[in-house]
């Protein structure tokens, strides 16, 4: 419901000229709703820490409401235990599928995940030479 509405249903369906010849009408409280507004259409960048699996339930939560990027240290988890490291990152995979968002590791001990409006940048897709010698194992250096 707009500002001008909520004023007139307070203030009743009077004319314009009526609305100031009654003195003893009082005010009209408004409230802050554009403050509210603005918070939930703003976009959160959230930093996140996984020590246990059951640590990904925030991380869920924000991305399902769909105004927070995650910024996930997954180092914690991955010295503790692999198994519930991959349990964890599978639970954030299908929530991202879920909400048509993205994920994407980068660096070894951190992941980012958005939701659908975002998408993560990889890079240029490399050339069929550059991929060649790294699908042979071999690591392509710029300098040979």
């Amino acid at each position: 419901m707009g500002f001008l509405s909520k004023l007139k249903e307070r203030l009743g369906t009077t004319s314009g000229s009526e609305m100031f010849d009654e003195p003893e009408q009082g005010y009209v409280e408004l409230g802050n709703e554009s403050a509210a507004l603005d918070a939930k259409s703003k976009l959160t960048v959230r930093p996140f820490v996984i020590e246990e699996f059951e640590h990904i339930k925030p991380i869920l939560d924000a991305l399902r409401e769909g105004h927070t990027v995650a910024l996930i240290n997954i180092k914690p988890l991955k010295d503790k235990d692999l198994v519930e490291l991959k349990r964890a990152i599978n639970k954030l995979k299908k929530t991202c599928d879920a909400i048509e968002g993205d994920i994407a590791g980068f660096g070894e001990n951190w992941i980012a995940a958005v939701p659908n409006f975002a998408y993560i940048y990889r890079g240029q897709k490399a050339t069929a030479k550059e991929e060649a010698p790294k699908q042979a194992g071999m690591a392509v250096s710029e300098y040979e």
